[in-house]
């Protein structure tokens, strides 16, 4: 069973755009992020350390993919949320303390959340230029 799920991640991930990566990174590093604080509240140290772990591998991916040519003070700025998130989330692993996780899930969501209509908002101009 789950290997068709883990075949219909692959397939997904493969044959999706740019954008849609983009919010999948994002999705995942808040459900890790989420799972790291209720590892915290179970006292669950492992786990947390696993979720926190799988949140900075993908801020690393995040970080590595900023193009500073194009994005220019927005990649650096994005850059430096990364960098927050890295240390925060570091914090919160060394001090077993959820309060820096609840920080980056802010962080984190509100990236999302403006990517998403960032995204949205490209789509809607490129539709209109391609049928004016």
């Amino acid at each position: 069973m789950s290997y068709g799920l883990g075949q219909y991640k692959k397939t997904s991930v493969e044959t999706a755009s740019r954008e849609q990566i983009l919010l999948m990174l994002y999705q995942a590093a808040i459900k890790n992020c989420k799972k790291a604080i209720d590892a915290i509240d179970n006292k669950d140290i492992a786990k947390k350390g696993e979720y926190i772990g799988k949140m900075q591998d993908i801020i690393v991916e995040l970080s590595n993919s900023l193009d500073f040519e194009v994005g220019g003070d927005v990649a650096k700025e994005l850059e430096s949320l990364y960098d927050y998130l890295m240390y925060s989330s570091t914090q919160a692993n060394i001090n077993i303390d959820k309060q820096p996780l609840e920080a980056c899930l802010n962080v984190l969501s509100t990236l999302y959340e403006g990517w998403t209509e960032a995204i949205k908002t490209l789509k809607a101009t490129n539709a209109k230029a391609s049928n004016g």
